[in-house]
């Protein structure tokens, strides 16, 4: 399980990325494979999650693909049928996060208060989604947590691009950047395979870059 979480932290990028038909899943993923960045959360935002997942699974087996947006009980047993190998929710649901537990499906679900970091404590999590992240007083906020929470890492999403990516990857408590501006629904719907490649290189490098 920590090695899924391991990944994540490698990389630095988690691409969130909503499809609107299964056959988009396997264009996609080449995309990301091309610019090194072997990593999806496939969100069940459409009903064509499920297929997707499995998809992609069967074709790049050695892709990390997880499942986001997962809100109930039947979305993580679709999730975990479809191949998903972990799993990411926009807040904390304890139902949620105890079913993932008790199935030892990794995941990472979303807070954004003191309260919720420590109920992911509870439950022996280390690595949650701070969601929506700038809403939620961004950088300032991850900052204020770091000191009684030094133990957690987190995975801030939402409002998060390539402006902004360097100042949040450099915080010491901040695992990956969640994010969709590299896989934006409209480049894929249209075809736009190589600049979202372009994209995701930028994304990379800037991790890079910050991490130094």
């Amino acid at each position: 399980m920590s090695s899924i979480f391991d990944e994540i932290r490698r990389y630095g990028i988690v691409p969130v990325i909503k499809l609107a038909q299964p056959s988009e899943a396997i264009p996609l993923a080449r995309a990301l494979l091309e610019a090194g960045l072997p990593v999806a959360e496939i969100t069940f935002r459409t009903g064509a999650a499920k297929e997707a997942i499995k998809t992609m699974r069967a074709k790049f087996p050695t892709m990390l693909i997880g499942a986001g947006t997962v809100i109930t009980l039947e979305q993580i047993a679709a999730a975990q049928e479809a191949g998903a190998m972990f799993i990411v929710t926009p807040g904390f649901n304890p139902k949620i996060v105890d079913a993932c537990r008790g199935r030892e499906l990794p995941i990472i679900p979303g807070v954004n208060a003191p309260s919720q970091v420590e109920q992911g404590l509870e439950r022996g999590l280390s690595m949650l989604k701070f969601f929506p992240a700038e809403a939620s007083g961004g950088i300032k906020m991850l900052k204020a947590l770091q000191g009684p929470y030094s133990d957690v890492s987190f995975v801030p999403t939402g409002g998060i691009d390539s402006t902004n990516l360097a100042n949040y990857i450099k915080l010491s408590n901040v695992a990956a950047i969640g994010g969709s501006w590299m896989v934006k629904e409209e480049l894929i719907s249209s075809g736009k395979f190589e600049e979202i490649t372009a994209l995701c290189k930028e994304a990379l490098a800037i991790v890079r870059q910050a991490r130094i």
